[in-house]
């Protein structure tokens, strides 16, 4: 009998936890001198979704997407002056694809893939918002730079850089 009634419990609960967004939490982390350090969606206790962190002087420090309480899909990273020094995409975590890093005056310094966190494929150096050189990385290690576009283009094809 308890156990029939366990399992009659148990059924009607069942709907709740298919409901998982039912489970969602908006929260806020705060540093000790009281401003907001970050703030976003719980699911579960993990962070999810779409988060905000901040410098201690207030300005946002970075914002995007989490999943099971990992990183994920696309990011932005400013500097506590509010400048933003780079953008990117994780997978699983990991920064993964392609990310721009920003110089002090706002434009791309550098741009490169990345695979699992590291530098896998180009990094594309710019000065002046002009092309200055290519690097091809694999998992990590540095293989060869280029200053030229021409002698690029004579050891690479252009669709790597997609």
């Amino acid at each position: 009998m308890v156990l029939k009634a366990l399992f009659g419990f148990l059924f009607l609960l069942l709907p709740l936890a298919e409901d998982l967004d039912a489970l969602k939490l908006y929260h806020r982390d705060y540093y000790q001198n009281g401003e907001l350090k970050s703030e976003g969606w719980l699911k579960m206790g993990e962070k999810s979704d779409y988060w905000k962190h901040y410098h201690p002087n207030g300005a946002i420090a970075q914002k995007g997407h989490y999943k099971n309480n990992q990183r994920e899909n696309y990011w932005y990273f400013y500097e506590d002056n509010g400048k933003l020094s780079s953008e990117g995409h994780y997978k699983n975590g990991k920064k993964a694809d392609w990310w721009l890093f920003y110089d002090e005056n706002g434009r791309v310094n550098h741009k490169c893939q990345l695979s699992n966190g590291k530098k896998n494929g180009y990094c594309l150096k710019y000065k002046d918002e002009k092309l200055n050189s290519a690097v091809k990385y694999s998992n990590g290690k540095r293989i060869k730079e280029w200053y030229t576009f021409s002698s690029f283009k004579k050891e690479n094809k252009l669709s790597d850089l997609k």
